[in-house]
């Protein structure tokens, strides 16, 4: 009589590959899974009472910046508490490998300001002992893990290590520094890497460097690009993350076809965003995806359907960076902020470009002109007599007061020492549209969480149990079956997961159990404040409610919402493992 690991029982099965669900038992054993369906000959040390739940492959979460959180954090919450069981390291081009000892600190910094990590919290939690890629994966093996991870080569960590940071922002590379990189990529690739990674934003990146200064990448020219496709079509072997928005739209565009016809190896695309009213914003990305697919590029889009809010202070929000104003006046130490914030110059280069409605400060007009509220005032010591501009916008204030709506936000963040905290608008979100990103397309699938990043302000790492919340059980925009193979099964296949995101025998047993009527986000819109990272530091974090079990590689590391303490995680060498 054989005896099993696990026995998931009378649970509903949706199994990642579009299958209409089904009532079947599931038996694991040794991290896979062995049985679905009919009678196992034999019994289970435990058992899992799945009636009435949903079981399904654990989700696949492409785009995330947990490259040091997960030497912390072995589960990378936030996407761990939503039933992500696998994650994918060192996107948009930014890591810490390789990386030379001298410039250690100095990749800390670059992730401070480009993906608003505390640099307390990595000085803390990250316990350096790699230089080059292949040490780099060997500590990354040996850390405990909650989740199983794939790895990138961060291509603006590549560039410096070559060619000196100052260069490698500055010109193109050598013929001699492109065989170089070449040469590290092949090296990684050896050692498990499962392709590079892009951040191309131009001079005037959204996410800049530490100093202001657009990332490696953001200027990194076209043959650079494509040296390091060449790697990758060469070995068949490997996928390529871009964000790419310089501007110019059909040249962006011309450039990842460009790309994915050298490279000849799936390229994702970050990221498909609808508009809330006007549909033609995300249809003409569908349109351009499905002409480049009819060429035979192998182009996938990965799509924005979180819902979050944004609740920021002026020391740690980064995301209008685009506009040079505000970029030099939210850039240096919180002194050196708070200094610039009172000089009298600056601010008027900051109104001047938000009254001139430049294109790239749309976000910024929409909100600080208006809806934008005061939420909290905290700072050292209290300040009462703040506290009159609670739940009122940015305009209502400024109308009051006679000021400018940028004065206004700058004058109360001063006032209350940085620590003012403001509060994103909430304009509603279009389920028909997000629907169509979906359904629309073979080639699409949701994500972009940023999970581990921008962790003051942004919580995108719950996208998975909100898309099954919203678009799925409350809106039935999307079947469960087609939402299950978007979250799991088309991920995995896209970026080389080997036997992972759908249930079948043989398969490694990710798997969620879950209650679909009772999912649920807590605490909804923008979350709340934990003081739960290294070095003292905190972060926002929205919860899961619903999940019954979530299994990584056969073991339960969440039940009920609460961390086992298991870490079967792995990482997985060019996808497998």
């Amino acid at each position: 009589m054989a005896e099993y690991d696990l026995h998931i029982r009378g649970g509903t099965v949706v199994d990642g590959t579009r299958t209409p669900r089904y009532q079947a038992d599931v038996w694991i054993k040794d991290g896979k899974i062995v049985q679905i369906g009919g009678k196992a000959d034999g019994f289970a040390k435990k058992v899992i009472d799945a009636g009435g739940l949903i079981v399904a492959p654990g989700f696949v979460d492409l785009h995330t910046h947990y490259d040091a959180q997960i030497r912390w954090d072995p589960y990378c919450t936030i996407s761990g508490w939503h039933g992500v069981t696998s994650v994918v390291l060192g996107n948009c081009g930014f890591g810490f490998a390789p990386v030379k000892p001298s410039f250690r600190e100095r990749s800390m910094l670059t992730m401070t300001r480009t993906e608003a990590i505390p640099f307390e919290a990595m000085k803390a939690g990250m316990q350096w002992d790699w230089e080059t890629i292949p040490e780099y994966l060997d500590s990354l093996e040996r850390a405990p893990k909650g989740v199983n991870c794939i790895q990138y080569m961060p291509t603006a960590s590549l560039m410096i290590y070559v060619m000196g940071l100052e260069a490698a922002k500055s010109r193109p590379a050598t013929a001699a520094e492109r065989r170089e990189m070449q040469r590290l990529l092949h090296e990684g690739m050896d050692a498990g890497l499962c392709g590079f990674s892009i951040q191309r934003l131009g001079p005037n990146s959204t996410q800049a460097d530490y100093d202001g200064s657009p990332m490696v990448t953001d200027v990194m020219c076209d043959e650079d690009i494509l040296a390091l496709a060449e790697v990758l079509r060469a070995r068949d072997d490997g996928f390529i993350q871009i964000t790419q928005a310089t501007g110019n739209i059909k040249a962006d565009l011309a450039f990842l076809e460009k790309l994915a016809a050298v490279a000849q190896r799936p390229v994702l695309h970050n990221a498909i965003v609808p508009a809330r009213k006007d549909p033609k914003v995300h249809r003409r990305s569908l349109d351009w995806l499905a002409r480049a697919r009819a060429k035979g590029l192998p182009i996938y889009g990965q799509t924005g359907t979180v819902r979050t809010g944004f609740a920021f202070t002026l020391e740690h929000w980064n995301l209008y960076d685009a506009s040079p104003a505000w970029r030099e006046l939210t850039t240096g130490t919180k002194q050196e902020k708070l200094a610039k914030m009172r000089n009298p110059a600056l601010r008027e280069a900051v109104k001047r470009e938000f009254d001139e409605a430049d294109r790239r400060l749309q976000v910024i007009q929409a909100g600080v002109g208006g809806p934008i509220q005061v939420l909290i005032v905290q700072s050292d010591g209290g300040k009462p007599e703040l506290e009159k501009y609670v739940g009122k916008s940015l305009g209502q204030i400024a109308q009051e007061e006679g000021k400018h709506p940028i004065d206004v936000m700058l004058d109360l963040s001063i006032a209350g020492n940085l620590n003012v905290e403001f509060l994103g608008p909430n304009r509603g979100f279009n389920a028909d549209f997000m629907a169509e990103m979906i359904n629309d397309s073979p080639w699409t699938f949701p994500g972009v969480s940023d999970g581990g990043a921008h962790t003051k302000f942004f919580t995108g790492g719950a996208f998975t149990t909100d898309f099954l919340r919203w678009l799925v059980r409350d809106e039935q925009k999307i079947t469960l079956e087609e939402a299950h193979y978007r979250l799991s099964a088309l991920p995995a296949q896209a970026a080389g997961f080997r036997e992972r995101g759908v249930l079948r025998e043989g398969a490694a047993a990710d798997v969620v159990v879950y209650d679909l009527a009772a999912l649920d986000i807590e605490p909804d819109w923008v979350g709340e404040i934990a003081y739960d990272f290294p070095g003292g530091e905190w972060r926002r974090v929205q919860r899961a409610k619903g999940y019954h079990a979530i299994i990584v590689n056969g073991e339960i590391t969440f039940q009920d919402g609460k961390c086992t303490g298991a870490t079967p995680g792995k990482l997985l060498r060019h996808g497998r493992g």
